[in-house]
């Protein structure tokens, strides 16, 4: 890496495990959406494990930060693999959204695939099944006029996808008219410049804070959970007295 620091963070490391925090604006691997890139968690997460190859369970999208695991071999990543396939690994994230959503609920809508090769986009795609369980930690009301209102509302909510989906989270909040602050794609452009211009910086307010499967050698029920970038935790200083745990 050219004597660079590595950007990922190991959170653990076992025989069979690698789990680290990737920030906000890495690829995890090549993609036909950024040909031009040429750096990727993937290549850090060998140089944390001496060079030796390591294998992605899962994906994070590029604008999101947080809890990223690899396999140190093949079968390890296939057994936790399949676990992602069964619906047996719990993810649970942290979002900023736009409103004031119910206190929790279940966002239970279909939505078509959204493949990464461009040559496909005019092809029908198939709508799957998607499913997300979500629970407010805070609110707050800003005395500010960012759309035809004197004030604006925002709270940080806590999302658990049941279901992978591409873009879940972020196409979900959007379906329920609290789209996640710093979402380009499927957000609300005056409140993302807002947020940007007030902290200096604009990001997806939205991070992988934790997953929990069954170890894959010995058995056991496995936690990880993960810190938030201070890009991140600046912004929550707009929810007077929440603290991120």
């Amino acid at each position: 890496m050219n004597g660079r620091t590595n950007p990922l963070t190991e959170l653990f490391r076992d025989d069979a495990l690698l789990v680290v925090h990737k920030p906000a604006g890495l690829l995890v691997h090549r993609s036909p959406i950024d040909r031009h890139e040429t750096e990727f968690a993937l290549q850090h997460a060998r140089a944390l494990n001496g060079g030796e190859h390591v294998y992605p369970v899962h994906r994070l999208d590029r604008p999101t930060s947080g809890v990223l695991v690899f396999g140190r071999n093949a079968e390890v990543a296939r057994d936790l693999g399949q676990q992602l396939m069964a619906g047996t690994v719990a993810k649970t994230y942290v979002a900023l959204v736009r409103g004031w959503p119910a206190e929790q609920g279940v966002i239970d809508h279909p939505l078509r695939e959204e493949p990464e090769d461009r040559r496909l986009k005019g092809m029908e795609q198939p709508v799957r099944e998607a499913l997300t369980r979500y629970r407010r930690l805070a609110t707050t009301e800003l005395p500010v006029r960012v759309e035809g209102y004197p004030t604006s509302r925002y709270a940080v909510v806590e999302l658990a996808p049941a279901t992978g989906r591409k873009h879940q989270l972020r196409r979900h909040m959007k379906h329920i008219s609290h789209p996640i602050i710093g979402d380009a794609n499927h957000g609300r452009g005056r409140h993302n410049r807002y947020f940007a211009e007030r902290f200096g910086e604009g990001r997806l307010m939205l991070a992988a804070t934790s997953i929990e499967f069954r170890h894959p050698l010995t058995k056991a029920p496995t936690r990880i959970e993960s810190f938030l970038e201070q890009s991140f935790v600046r912004v929550l200083s707009i929810f007077p007295g929440f603290q991120w745990h």
